[in-house]
């Protein structure tokens, strides 16, 4: 078969697929429609996010076999329609679900102990100690919304720890020994933190806005490290400054292009994002959580085993 990477990966991915006999073909610059123009040449293709796939795409590879998306999300591929057309979909949340787990688990506990404030209050030679008295997880009861590869590796970590896990997930009898299965409406009176690890669906965007977060009962920390559309920052901001949502550790912005690009974001700022930049209880990452230097060769492993056992 010959297939065509659209995003660099890890090197085992091509190396491996060669020794299956594939032939591999790499176009990283080339544009949409210049990639649509050949196409149809090839068997497979793997992406990561560099555009979108759609009908219009999947019409003119008429020869395709298998989308690898070396990720966790399927969201810029058109999946119904490649279905209807027996593309096998390939994606990798079983590769980056442990970095996912641990990045949130850092994130909370940089938020609890206030460690981004004080770290950049001590850098600026400031020493306060009871400004920067912390809270312990321990008691806690934390809520995860999404119960799939991320939010159980998430719940794995949290083993470790005297704290009630709770789950909300719209399939039923996801949970397990790590997260007890709730309704909504348990979730909302009960967790005290909230962690988003949902797909990008059109029920999960703007899912975290004003109406969700007065839900709750109890003050909560949020944390997301599933998808920026997710979550409606000015509604964020608004809870923040309320004191409804205690702290907030977002590692994906709603304002990310669909490539997850934020290069060219910084000149054109709107205010929700410019208090979130200086908000003391606020932690962000450049949607790193499952881009680890382990994660890097899972995830393309991951692809590579899935391709294998359907194609050879």
């Amino acid at each position: 078969m010959k297939i065509l990477h659209l995003d660099t990966n890890h090197h085992t991915l091509i190396a491996q697929f060669a020794e299956l006999g594939f032939e591999n073909h790499e176009d990283y610059t080339s544009t949409k429609e210049e990639i649509e123009a050949k196409i149809a040449q090839y068997d497979g293709v793997v992406i990561r996010s560099r555009f979108t796939l759609d009908k219009q795409f999947l019409d003119k590879a008429a020869n395709l076999k298998f989308i690898g998306r070396v990720g966790a999300g399927l969201e810029n591929i058109d999946t119904i329609y490649a279905k209807e057309k027996g593309i096998f979909l390939a994606s990798a949340p079983e590769g980056n679900r442990n970095a996912v787990g641990e990045h949130s688990l850092g994130m909370l506990l940089a938020l609890m102990n206030k460690m981004n404030k004080a770290h950049k209050e001590v850098r600026k030679g400031k020493w306060d100690r009871e400004g920067n008295r912390g809270v312990e997880l321990d008691g806690k009861t934390v809520g995860i919304i999404g119960y799939g590869n991320m939010g159980k590796a998430f719940a794995k970590k949290l083993t470790g720890f005297d704290v009630e896990v709770i789950c909300y997930d719209i399939i039923g009898g996801v949970g397990d020994d790590n997260a007890r299965q709730v309704g909504i409406l348990e979730l909302q009176q009960k967790s005290d933190v909230i962690s988003l690890h949902v797909p990008q669906t059109e029920q999960t965007i703007g899912m975290v806005n004003s109406e969700f977060i007065n839900a709750f009962q109890k003050p909560f920390w949020l944390l997301n490290t599933a998808r920026g559309s997710c979550v409606v920052t000015k509604d964020l901001v608004a809870g923040l400054k309320s004191g409804k949502v205690l702290g907030a550790g977002l590692d994906v912005l709603e304002y990310e292009k669909k490539s997850f690009d934020f290069s060219d974001f910084f000149m054109n700022k709107p205010k929700p994002f410019k208090y979130l930049r200086k908000a003391p209880n606020v932690l962000l990452t450049p949607h790193v959580a499952g881009w680890t230097v382990e994660s890097h060769e899972k995830l393309a492993q991951t692809i590579v085993d899935k391709v294998k056992a359907k194609f050879c």
